[in-house]
């Protein structure tokens, strides 16, 4: 990488213009044609210094508010497809199966649900509960955001831009 490569990164990491044409305005911000700014893009990304390249939207400003992570801890000691039921749900954007801790904290299932209030959540929690029989789960909401940076590191062999 060269110093322009840095600030291409940094300029990329700032997130895409919404213009119509964004890589020709990022190559104005740093003296570069469009063309160039997008070969630079490849290169990086065959050099695996880019590992994705992606939109990622602002949810609170599109309305989305609630979001909840909801422990779930299924009848019996066999979870057999619990995972693959709970994760088919399309309000589910993650599901996850840990070991419990005996005595502590004995929920074994976890799914992260997205809405536009905390009725909708726990409206769609409580029809997955019901549709797999599992009544014994907790629904906890997020009560702050925490501002998403990119995990960014330049220079290290395999990291980059995410």
């Amino acid at each position: 990488m060269d110093p322009t490569d840095i600030l291409l990164l940094r300029e990329l990491e700032r997130g895409l213009p919404l213009v119509p044409a964004p890589f020709m305005e990022i190559g104005k911000r740093l003296d570069l044609l469009e063309d160039e700014v997008l070969q630079r893009i490849r290169k990086l990304k065959e050099a695996g210094i880019i590992r994705k390249f992606r939109a990622r939207i602002d949810q609170r400003k599109v309305g989305v508010v609630a979001n909840a992570l909801v422990a779930w801890k299924p009848v019996g000691t066999g979870h057999g497809d619990t995972g693959a039921l709970l994760a088919a749900f399309p309000s589910v954007t993650h599901c996850y199966e840990r070991e419990p801790v005996p005595g502590r904290w004995e929920y074994t299932h976890y799914t992260v649900h997205h809405g536009y209030s905390r009725e909708s959540v726990e409206g769609e929690v409580d029809k997955i509960a019901r549709s797999i029989h599992c009544h014994d789960y907790v629904v906890l909401f997020s009560t702050r955001e925490f501002k998403r940076v990119p995990n960014v590191r330049m220079g290290e062999n395999g990291g980059g831009c995410e």
